[in-house]
C-alpha cells in the first residue's frame, strides 16, 4: 500500500496541471480551474493544449485530476481576484 502511495504522489509531482498552467501565464489562457480544465480537456481527446492553455498536457490526466482540483479550489480565491483585474505585489526573502 505504501509502494502504490508513494508512485502516485511521485507522478502527482511529475505532471502537475495546475503548476504547469500557472507557469504558463499565457495571454487569454482560462484562470479559475486552469488545471482541471486543461486535465478535462486531455481526458476528452483534446488537440492543442499548449495553444489553449499554454502548457501541455499532463501524461495520466486521469490520475492527475484530483489533485488539480484540490490545488485549484485551495487557489480560487486568487484566481477570481486575478480574473477581475486586482493584482498584488508580493516579495519574500531576507
Amino acid at each position: 500500500m505504501n509502494k502504490l502511495l508513494v508512485i502516485l504522489l511521485a507522478l502527482q509531482l511529475v505532471g502537475c496541471a495546475t503548476a504547469r498552467t500557472l507557469d504558463a501565464a499565457k495571454p487569454g489562457a482560462p484562470v479559475v480551474y486552469s488545471g482541471t480544465r486543461l486535465d478535462l480537456y486531455a481526458l476528452n481527446g483534446g488537440c492543442c493544449a499548449m495553444d489553449r492553455f499554454g502548457a501541455e498536457a499532463p501524461s495520466y490526466p486521469g490520475v492527475d485530476l484530483p489533485a488539480s482540483a484540490l490545488l485549484d479550489t485551495l487557489l480560487l480565491p486568487l484566481s477570481l481576484l486575478t480574473v477581475i483585474g486586482v493584482s498584488f505585489q508580493a516579495t519574500g526573502g531576507m
